[in-house]
């Protein structure tokens, strides 16, 4: 009996190494665009976040910034829990803290307003924040924990539902210039939903696969001035590019599995890409993944910088990015346990003539 439960715990473990694999990629080849991309000379700020003693911070899952420069971190942290730092690091307050909306902390965004809404994948909800912390919508509902009773522990299967007002684990929210609102949702579905600005649902599109408008892990999501979104379809190794009423105008699968996107603020947007090294792989996958790509938002690759690793200035495993200032990225990274704030140096690049 004892051999038989080694064996099997052995076969489990393979089992599920190689999901993870095929999930992931690790040791797998590195991006498309990654051996022609000239890279973009960085700089990581030293000792940027300076918490209050006695408190820490857990994995690094959420970063964003407003009009004033403040910085929000999510973070999972023995619980979750959501800070907001002035433009030099220092702590100012927390928000919902002992929400019931808080459970397992996935992405924050900051929208026009400088209101903040924080993705909670544990709860299925999505919560909007006044900038003095006031509740000011809620999307999503929690699961009703008798539902729950026979569900394994831990098993997050996949739903598919499809429904106009639940989640299922979803993982980002972005806003078109209108306040109309876009959600990716996530691991227990594959699709994107959209609500108007008071959160009444519009449509929703997308199924799990690898085909036009399929998701496998919808992990992240951006919108431009133009209103169209970009997807980070991570499973698929692909950001799908939507229009404003959710129809497929493009697929960019040259950058690796994309586990951070954002569009930058400024008169001229460039969309960013986090190939990310995945934070449930060993060292296998840290040559292949790790950096991050500037590009246009037609797809044009500009450039790269950074690689996987926990020094500073290299990325342990990027979960979100902020570039309200396409010069200026904030990273937030799980097994690094941190928030970096990277300042590009395009100039250097020309001048140096690489």
């Amino acid at each position: 009996m004892r051999r038989l439960a080694v064996c099997v715990g052995v076969g489990l473990s393979l089992l599920m190494a190689g999901a993870a694999s095929a999930q992931f990629g690790v040791g797998g080849s590195p991006a498309k665009a990654k051996a022609t991309t000239p890279e973009i000379p960085f700089e990581s700020v030293p000792n940027l976040i300076k918490m209050p003693a006695g408190t820490y911070l857990g994995e690094g899952i959420g970063v964003a910034t407003n009009s004033k420069g403040h910085i929000f971190i999510y973070t999972r942290s023995g619980e979750t829990r959501l800070f907001e730092f002035d433009q030099n690091g220092t702590f100012i307050k927390e928000f919902g803290a002992n929400s019931y909306s808080f459970s397992f902390a996935h992405s924050v965004r900051v929208d026009a307003q400088d209101n903040i809404w924080a993705v909670d994948e544990g709860t299925n909800v999505i919560t909007k924040f006044s900038p003095e912390g006031k509740i000011l919508m809620v999307l999503g509902k929690r699961p009703d924990p008798l539902e729950m009773l026979a569900n394994m522990p831990g098993g997050g299967q996949f739903s598919g539902a499809n429904k106009p007002y639940s989640f299922h684990r979803q993982t980002d929210v972005g806003f078109d210039p209108n306040g109309n609102i876009f959600v990716s949702d996530g691991y227990g579905d594959a699709r994107v939903v959209k609500y108007d600005k008071n959160g009444r649902f519009v449509k929703a599109a997308g199924t799990r696969g690898n085909g036009t408008l399929q998701f496998n892990t919808p992990h992240t999501i951006a919108v431009d001035r133009q209103g169209n979104v970009y997807v980070g379809d991570r499973g698929n190794s692909r950001v799908q590019v939507l229009d404003n009423d959710l129809n497929v105008k493009g697929v960019y699968d040259n950058v690796g599995a994309p586990w951070a996107v954002c569009v930058s603020g400024g008169p001229h947007q460039y969309l960013y890409v986090s190939n990310s090294w995945p934070d449930s792989s060993d060292s296998r996958g840290l040559p292949n993944t790790g950096e991050v790509y500037k590009m246009e938002l037609d797809g044009k690759v500009l450039g790269r910088f950074g690689k996987g690793g926990h020094a500073q200035g290299e990325f342990s495993t990027i979960h979100q990015m902020d570039c309200r200032n396409p010069d200026e990225i904030y990273t937030a990274e799980i097994t690094g346990w941190r928030i970096q704030k990277i300042v590009l140096k395009p100039a250097q690049r020309s001048s140096s003539g690489n």
